[in-house]
């Protein structure tokens, strides 16, 4: 595979995509307290295992009562930054990362300070990028769960971090239909414009799954107006969502792997479909990882995947890798 310009992750979580023996060693220096005191068992417990993981909500459980807590500090979570860009550009010569994760749950629940939280995150990125000599940038993950309030002060702390690598934000979480689309929308359409009013880029993950479906996407288009979207997937079953997508020019960033683990895509073939019908509509996607441990990839496997199954030419991805740098917050 021959790109035309180093590769560019914008769909990658700090919660899954730290090397297991990294999260060892983290956990350890902590003292934190882990479920099983053998390595493999807990290589195991962080990874996809296809007996385990059958749905999204197995694979968000992996992050959420595993990974981000021992991510749940200011020196875990600078090494566990400092050591994803580093890994990225080493195993697959990513040369652009955009790392998202939420500050809100690496402070285990206000015991550990925000700020520095965020401080720490900014100088494994800075680090990294000083000693590999790439580009990198923080996205502020919004969760679905958290009261009104706690997403404000994320956008307050992006805002706030914006001339220091922070570059947009994200909503992630579970989407519940109903609730998606009567009221969770709508509580975010101030806090995107005010993101965007401060220069952020703005990104949300929806669309991913059967549940959330096409009427997600066209949503979140219509009134929260979004740079990106993550995943998106659904949207190839609706022409409206086509349509919409397409007018407004918002690339979907696709993670084949997650999307295959998870269950929200059968097979290839769906995939496939899929790009084929983002490629007819000429809606810009680019290629990521979503979390490389976790899912046990990484960038470079991610396009040899939809190139050896013929999904896409080598041509089409590296036009995908261009949309990717053209779609960029950094």
């Amino acid at each position: 595979m021959t790109f035309t310009r180093p590769l560019c992750d914008l769909h990658i979580h700090v919660g899954a995509s730290v090397a297991p023996h990294i999260m060892w060693s983290i956990a350890h220096s902590q003292g934190f307290k882990l479920p099983t005191k053998d390595y493999f068992e807990f290589v195991d417990l962080i990874t996809v295992n296809p007996k385990r993981v059958k749905s999204l909500d197995d694979y968000l459980k992996i992050m959420h009562e595993v990974t981000e807590k021992i991510q749940s500090s200011p020196a875990a979570i600078e090494r566990s930054v400092y050591e994803i860009i580093g890994k990225e550009y080493r195993g697959s010569l990513v040369g652009r990362i955009e790392l998202r994760f939420n500050p809100m749950k690496r402070n285990l629940g206000g015991e550990r300070d925000l700020d520095h939280i965020i401080h720490a995150a900014i100088r494994g990125m800075d680090r990294a990028c000083l000693e590999y000599n790439i580009e990198a940038g923080l996205i502020f993950c919004l969760a679905r769960e958290f009261k009104p309030e706690l997403n404000e002060i994320l956008v307050e702390k992006a805002i706030r971090y914006r001339e220091r690598g922070v570059i947009g934000i994200d909503v992630a979480g579970p989407e519940s239909h109903t609730i998606e689309l009567a009221e969770s929308v709508g509580r975010y359409e101030q806090l995107f414009a005010r993101a965007r009013d401060a220069g952020l880029g703005t990104t949300i993950h929806t669309g991913e799954t059967e549940s959330s479906g096409a009427d997600g996407v066209i949503a979140v288009v219509s009134r929260l107006k979004p740079h990106r979207i993550g995943h998106g997937i659904r949207a190839a079953y609706s022409d409206e969502a086509l349509s919409r997508l397409a007018d407004a020019g918002t690339l979907l960033e696709i993670c084949p792997t997650s999307n295959l683990h998870t269950r929200a895509v059968r097979h290839l073939e769906e995939f496939r479909y899929v790009l084929g019908a983002l490629q007819q509509k000429q809606i810009p996607f680019s290629i990521n990882t979503d979390g490389t441990y976790l899912c046990r990839t990484n960038l470079r496997r991610e396009y040899k995947l939809l190139i050896d199954s013929e999904i896409l030419t080598p041509a089409e991805a590296d036009a995908c890798n261009e949309a990717a740098y053209g779609a960029s917050f950094l």
